[in-house]
């Protein structure tokens, strides 16, 4: 639109009364134009438009809404997981005395939630690992009961144990040591897949991996680059 009207230039003094007359036909020509375009302009891509004369339309500008669309996932509830642990009669005693606190109030625990058994409300798998290296020595299922308390509906307590919920499917991880591994190279593992059936837990799927017994032994590393003497 500054096109339009930064275009226009001053006639007079140029040519006879013909010249003056068709700069006038062309003002107006212009103003028209101009006219038509604003008027378009105001029924822009909103599907909404302006009332009143053209000459006072102003231009439709669509306004970013600022609602979010409600998500369709229920939220989860947080639960204390040590204190469910602590509480549980199927977790071993030695477990149970050996879950503190790493430093501070920080306990070796991970927790997630999601969707296993279709519950009223997510389950909650818990990790309980050491405070040294990690290694998870425990794994839990709790379930929520229609009275809002959670129960053990799984438990797994061997050495470097790991479950993760993998699209509504319980994975449990276990790495396998020879008598020679250390406990960041194991010699491989075994990946157990449970799927809730008829009020339990039942396995669907097993892979064992055998890892490569070179790796971290520290044969057969890159040599270091050359250094450059200044």
């Amino acid at each position: 639109m500054r096109g339009l009207t930064g275009s226009r230039k001053e006639t007079a003094g140029r040519g006879g009364p013909g010249a003056g007359l068709a700069a006038g036909i062309t003002a107006v020509a212009g103003l028209a134009a101009f006219g038509l375009f604003c008027a378009g302009c105001s029924a822009g891509g909103t599907g909404t438009r302006d009332e009143g004369p053209a000459a006072t339309q102003q231009v439709a500008r669509a306004t970013p809404s600022s609602t979010v669309p409600a998500g369709t996932a229920r939220p989860s509830p947080r639960v204390d997981a040590v204190r469910l642990v602590k509480g549980d009669p199927k977790v071993s005693r030695q477990l149970k005395d050996g879950l503190k606190p790493c430093a501070g109030d920080e306990y070796p625990v991970d927790t997630s939630y999601g969707t296993l058994t279709g519950g009223p409300a997510a389950d909650v798998v818990v990790n309980v690992m050491t405070c040294g290296d990690s290694v998870g020595v425990g794994t839990y299922v709790y379930r929520q009961d229609a009275g809002g308390s959670y129960g053990n509906v799984f438990a797994a307590e061997v050495p470097a144990v790991y479950g993760t919920i993998d699209r509504g499917d319980l994975v449990v991880t276990t790495q396998v040591y020879g008598s020679k591994d250390s406990v960041a190279y194991p010699s491989g593992e075994d990946v157990v897949t449970y799927r809730w059936n008829s009020g339990r837990f039942t396995e669907t799927d097993r892979v064992h991996n055998e890892f490569n017994r070179a790796v971290g032994s520290g044969e057969g590393a890159l040599p270091a680059p050359p250094t450059t003497q200044n």
